[in-house]
């Protein structure tokens, strides 16, 4: 009677040891990967310079191109995006208008918008540069300015 204890015992430990070891590579597993968070955000780029004058936008992430899009004034560019549980989330951009050649800039970057930009990120791009509103308060904040 004790022997066959024993080797129930040790069955169930077996059984225990490869659930462990099963639940530890499911983890890693999920740790290498990007893991999407539920919910999106709305990204917008808002020409405002004026004048009529458009500007070329090429927007993209690691994973995502959305291509090379002609904004008229007045007119914007959105996408919707999911952040993942990394926080490794971040689209940039390159930005040309007849002042400005091509300007790189985060249209998101999780670390710093996750927060400020609580639903979506919208930019306003204008003459002077590139500004950002602020989901927490509600105000505009300048955020780029042109180079020189």
């Amino acid at each position: 009677m004790f022997w066959l204890q024993i080797l129930l015992i040790e069955a169930h430990m077996g059984g225990l040891a490869k659930t462990t070891h099963l639940m530890t590579l499911m983890v890693v597993i999920g740790l290498c990967s990007p893991i999407v968070v539920a919910g999106t955000k709305h990204v917008s780029i808002k020409n405002k310079l004026g004048s009529g004058k458009n500007m070329t936008l090429h927007c993209q992430s690691k994973d995502n191109d959305l291509g090379k899009q002609n904004i008229e004034d007045g007119d914007e560019f959105g996408w919707d995006l999911s952040d993942n549980v990394t926080g490794t989330t971040l689209f940039f951009c390159d930005l040309e208008w007849e002042n400005v050649d091509e300007y790189h800039f985060d249209a998101y970057s999780f670390a710093r918008d996750w927060v400020r930009c609580d639903a979506g990120c919208s930019w306003l791009a204008s003459a002077e540069g590139i500004y950002g509103l602020n989901g927490q308060t509600g105000y505009w904040e300048f955020i780029y300015q042109w180079p020189n």
